[in-house]
């Protein structure tokens, strides 16, 4: 019991110095990944030195971190976009990999460390954050720009890699004592079994048991759980790993109708135990470990931080890119990957490299994250100050048209009801629209039908946060949850005040709160109903025919409803 309450009270200490030091980083408007390392720096050996090393607990938060960061890469990997962009991003993601980690191999050997170790550094380096990207360029709006678009399947290139190389390292870790063809031809072996369990699961088992989780919103939460550790579990006990299992386990989730919902539900959960992952390996910073890779972690830095978005840009420009595309996607690579951390603690745990190494891995990746933050946020002001330079070689050769996805005019939220026949309305006026709605059966079914449909809790504001309301023209939401409504209406408000907003009340102690917050019309069903009784009143004389004639009509709306899917 002691333990536990020690363990208890450790978290909590961490906890309050991470929640401190990530209120300074974001004034600094910096990933709060810094936060996390540098409050493991804080009360590991080199300062307060209070987190007990020896407590298996810490291991074990550190290893859900790693499953569930894997879990979500795996669940996210879009092999669509990667070839939709074609081989440009496959050539420039390979070339990448392999130029970043030669410089890098022949910096380290130049301070003496060992070919081993050179080259599990220098690959560890070579990948850049996928995490950090993606959410600086989607804060920035640029996710849609020829330069977002192909910085995001670089990304998408480099995890494919890093997954690979993660997969022959775990595979060498366990059989190193194998002759090395046999241990080639096992690992081609395991990857195909994999590769035919995926498909097998992901064509004819997983589709059905995913549709009946998500009926409830917390089934789905905690089957996709229960798969994750579980796949992860089978794949450590026939020899292969953790991660491996984990990567697995996503991927066969990944062309899920319900794959954004379950991007959303998992992403708190694996952010609070990679919060204790980085802590841990902030903490193992020693001042032995601190002096003597200073040096080294300095030349590092400085290369990713200028010598990778070189290599990036002249790559990109003998794909014949513009400078100023190339340049911008050159930018967005300065830092390193959350996946070097992943492949270095496995190297580390596997006693193939010593904790020196990791040390120097997290100086390099609070430098690179640091200053490459301020420059994709910057990054147009920095192509504009290196003009003057580009100017001098020339009027450039190349030109690239922006392309943009289709925005839609509309979004209805939540289909059932009062929806469907607005859907109905949108297409007879032609307008452009997409639909969100929570009941798999009616998402599938406006799929078939060729109408936008998106699987998803509107209350949800990190599944909200991946759609473009601010470009539309119209929303209505006629979801019946006040509390769920409310959120969205905030969110949407907090993204612009352009598009007008229809919300659905049912009771009128609610309609000040949300005209203040912004909604421009209300619906209310008791009252359309009045006024739709109203409109019979006036329009038709009251007689047996007419009742007869409205009856057909209702009828026929109900027939049109179930067709639509849209009944309760």
């Amino acid at each position: 019991m002691h333990m536990v309450e020690n363990i208890f009270l450790q978290i909590s200490i961490l906890l309050g110095i991470t929640v401190g030091i990530a209120a300074i980083v974001r004034f600094l408007r910096q990933p709060l990944l810094i936060a996390y390392i540098l409050a493991g720096l804080i009360a590991g050996p080199l300062l307060l030195n209070f987190i007990d090393q020896d407590a298996r607990v810490y291991e074990v938060f550190s290893e859900f971190g790693i499953v569930l960061l894997l879990f979500i890469v795996g669940l996210s990997l879009n092999f669509t976009h990667i070839k939709k962009i074609g081989k440009i991003a496959v050539v420039v993601g390979v070339s990448q990999v392999v130029l970043t980690t030669t410089v890098g191999f022949l910096i380290l050997r130049f301070f003496q460390f060992s070919p081993l170790i050179s080259f599990s550094l220098a690959v560890a380096s070579a990948f850049s954050s996928t995490i950090i990207i993606t959410k600086l360029l989607s804060d920035k709006k640029d996710l849609e720009t020829v330069y977002g678009r192909y910085a995001v399947g670089l990304m998408l290139v480099q995890d494919v890699i890093a997954i690979t190389l993660l997969f022959a390292m775990n595979a060498f870790i366990q059989n190193s004592g194998l002759p090395f063809l046999q241990l080639v031809s096992g690992f081609i072996f395991r990857g195909g079994v994999v590769i035919a369990c995926i498909y097998f699961l992901t064509k004819f088992i997983l589709p059905r048991l995913v549709e009946r989780a998500a009926t409830s919103s917390e089934f789905l939460f905690l089957f996709t759980i229960a798969w994750c550790f579980g796949v992860a579990s089978i794949a450590r006990a026939t020899g292969l790993s953790l991660e491996m299992g984990a990567i697995i386990a996503g991927i066969s989730l990944g062309s899920s109708l319900y794959q954004p919902e379950i991007s959303s539900k998992i992403r708190p959960l694996r952010d609070f135990f990679l919060i204790l992952f980085f802590i841990l390996l902030g903490s193992k910073m020693t001042v032995a470990n601190f002096g003597s890779a200073i040096a080294p972690s300095i030349a590092l830095t400085g290369f990713i931080l200028l010598g990778n978005p070189g290599i990036v840009y002249m790559l990109f420009r003998v794909m014949k890119f513009t400078r100023r595309n190339s340049f911008l996607v050159g930018v967005s690579v300065g830092q390193v990957s959350e996946f070097g951390f992943v492949l270095l603690f496995a190297l580390a745990q596997a006693n193939l490299v010593p904790d020196v190494v990791v040390s120097m891995f997290t100086m390099t990746a609070l430098g690179t994250i640091f200053f490459s933050s301020y420059a994709i946020t910057y990054n147009e002001t920095l192509y504009r100050f290196f003009i003057p330079l580009f100017n001098f070689f020339g009027k450039d050769a190349y030109q690239q048209p922006e392309e943009f996805r289709p925005v839609y005019e509309a979004w209805v939220i939540g289909y059932h009801r009062m929806g469907w026949k607005i859907c109905e309305t949108l297409k007879e006026l032609k307008i452009s629209f997409a639909v969100i709605d929570f009941n798999p059966e009616v998402v599938k079914q406006l799929r078939q039908e060729g109408t936008p449909a998106y699987f998803g809790d509107a209350a949800d504001v990190e599944f909200l946060s991946t759609f473009p309301f601010a470009k539309a023209k119209l929303i209505i939401s006629t979801i019946p949850e006040v509390d769920d409504q409310l959120t969205f209406v905030q969110y949407v408000r907090s993204m612009s005040r352009k598009p007008y907003l229809i919300a659905n009340v049912t009771s009128v102690e609610h309609l000040n709160d949300f005209y203040r917050k912004g909604v421009d019309y209300i619906l209310m069903p008791h009252m359309l109903g009045g006024y739709r009784m109203s409109e019979i009143l006036r329009l038709r004389r009251l007689s047996r025919k007419t009742f007869e004639k409205l009856r057909r009509e209702q009828k026929r709306e109900v027939i049109l409803r179930f067709q639509a899917g849209a009944h309760d």
